[in-house]
C-alpha cells in the first residue's frame, strides 16, 4: 500500500472523528441557522467543524489541495486534493434529525482515492481506501446482490429536485419499478447502498463536497457511482449509486422520454 495514501487515509479518520464530535456538540441544541445564497442552511457547527478539519489536515500535509463547501478551494502542488462537507445534511441537523455526517474525501492526481463519513449521531464510521475494501467501524461492508429492479429497495432525498432537473416523469417511473422506496437522503442513502442495506439511490442537486467521500466507499464496497450519463463525475449535480448490477437498468429509465 502506498504510504502517502495510507498516512493520510488514517490522519483523515482522527480529522473526521474530531470535526465530526464538535458538531455534534451542537446537535439537537436549538443551533442558530443562517440561510446563504443558494438557500441552503449554514450553522456554526459546520463553520467550526470545517475550519478543524482544514487546520488538521493542511497543518500535517500543507501541500495539499483543499476544497470545502463553506470555506472554498485552496490549490495544492503534491498532487493530493482533500474534498470536505462539515456537516453533510445540515438540514436533517438543525431539525434533530441524526442522519447527518462528516464528509472528508481524498484525491491524488485528480482520481478519490479515499473517503471517511463519520455520522456521530449514529455512532457509525463508514471508510475505504483504495483496493483496501471498505468498512462500517471496522466491519468489512459489501453491496447487496440483488438482480432485479422489482426486488431492490432505492434510495433518494426529495421530490422536488427530479422536478428541477425535468426528470419527474422518469423518477416516478423508476420508483414504481422497485420493492420499496424511502426517503433516506445525504450521505446516508449511499451508506446503505453500500453497506448491502438498499441498492439504489439517486439524487440531483449535488455538488463535489458531497460525494468526494462517498465515491471511493460505493466502490470499494463493490458498487457503482456515476452521473446520469453513466460516467463518473463529482462536478455534475446528478448522481446514481448501486449495487452495479442494477446500475445499467436505473440510468436506462432515468434517461428516457
Amino acid at each position: 500500500m502506498n504510504p502517502e495514501w495510507r498516512s493520510r487515509y488514517e490522519t483523515a479518520i482522527e480529522a473526521a472523528h474530531q470535526a465530526g464530535r464538535f458538531a455534534l456538540q451542537h446537535f439537537d441544541r436549538n443551533i442558530a441557522v443562517e440561510w446563504k445564497a443558494d438557500q441552503t442552511p449554514v450553522t456554526l457547527a459546520d463553520r467550526g467543524a470545517e475550519e478543524l478539519l482544514r487546520t488538521n489536515l493542511l497543518g500535517k500535509f500543507a501541500r495539499d489541495g483543499f476544497l470545502g463547501e463553506e470555506s472554498g478551494a485552496t490549490p495544492g502542488d503534491s498532487g493530493f486534493r482533500w474534498i470536505i462537507d462539515p456537516v453533510d445534511g445540515t438540514r436533517s441537523f438543525v431539525r434533530g434529525v441524526p442522519l447527518w455526517a462528516t464528509l472528508v474525501g481524498l484525491e491524488y492526481n485528480r482520481e478519490l482515492i479515499a473517503g471517511v463519513a463519520f455520522a456521530p449521531a449514529l455512532g457509525n464510521t463508514y471508510r475505504a481506501l483504495r483496493g483496501d475494501g471498505a468498512f462500517r467501524d471496522d466491519r468489512p461492508i459489501h453491496v447487496s446482490k440483488i438482480a432485479q429492479l422489482k426486488d431492490a429497495d432505492i434510495y433518494y432525498s426529495s421530490f422536488i429536485w427530479f422536478e428541477k432537473a425535468g426528470r419527474e416523469k422518469q423518477f416516478i417511473r423508476l420508483l414504481k419499478q422497485t420493492q420499496r422506496q424511502r426517503g433516506f437522503g445525504d450521505f446516508y442513502g449511499f451508506a446503505l447502498v453500500a453497506q448491502g442495506g438498499g441498492d439504489l439511490m439517486v439524487e440531483h442537486g449535488v455538488k463535489p463536497w458531497d460525494l468526494g467521500a462517498l465515491v471511493p466507499i460505493v466502490q470499494e464496497a463493490g458498487g457503482r457511482i456515476s452521473n446520469w450519463q453513466g460516467v463518473l463525475n463529482i462536478e455534475a449535480p446528478d448522481v446514481l449509486a448501486s449495487n452495479g448490477v442494477l446500475h445499467d437498468d436505473a440510468l436506462r429509465i432515468l434517461n428516457e422520454s
